[in-house]
Formats: structure tokens, sequence, C-alpha cells
């Protein structure tokens, strides 16, 4: 392997690392996000709360960790057979060189 192959495998991975971080954090929020519903879905107070006390605890919860991506509003809350459901969808996109960029949809639930 000569100096120019040395060159364009450090390139690639570098190219590799920077796309790696870029892409950690998204799905670290979609973890809290997910983290988050569950936590609300197993707490016996929420299971006979009104949909306002639900999404005003996941307001309270998402202020703490300082989540500002999703609103109270833009969750799904459903209760099947006296099990609650929180639910959201949204997408991130992610700039990467350019006009190149990379679009994730995520889906945390509460299941």
């Amino acid at each position: 392997m000569g100096f120019f192959g040395f060159i364009w495998i450090a390139a690639g991975l570098i190219f590799v690392a920077i796309l790696g971080m870029k892409m950690v954090p998204p799905y670290i929020h979609s973890s809290q996000f997910a983290s988050i519903f569950k936590t609300i879905a197993s707490d016996p107070a929420m299971q006979t709360g009104s949909i306002r006390d639900i999404k005003d605890s996941y307001t309270k919860r998402a202020s703490m960790n300082y989540i500002m991506d999703i609103t109270a509003e833009d969750i799904d809350i459903s209760k099947e057979g006296g099990v609650l459901s929180l639910s959201t969808s949204y997408t991130v996109k992610i700039p990467v060189a350019g006009n190149v960029s990379l679009v994730i949809d995520f889906k945390p639930s509460s299941s």
C-alpha cells in the first residue's frame, strides 16, 4: 500500500467517524423518548389519569431532560384494555456534506 492508498483509507475512516458522531445524538434522543414513555405508561397514577395529566407529565419529564424536539401535542396516547400506550413518530435530517443529508425516521413508543 502506497502513500495515496493510505490517504484514501484515512479519508474514508474519517468520513465514517464523522458520520457516526452525527448519528449518535438522534439515537440517544429516541431512547430518551422511549424511556419517558415507558415510565409514564408504567406509572399507576397515569393509568387512571386524563389525557391532559399524561401530557403534563410528559412535558415535565421532557423539560428535566432538556428535550424540546417533541411536544406533548405530538404524542399519540391510547388506552386499550386498560393499558396505557404512548408513541410518536418524527424525522431527523442530518446534513452530511454540501447538499447531501441523511434522513432517519424514529418511532419511539412505550411498548
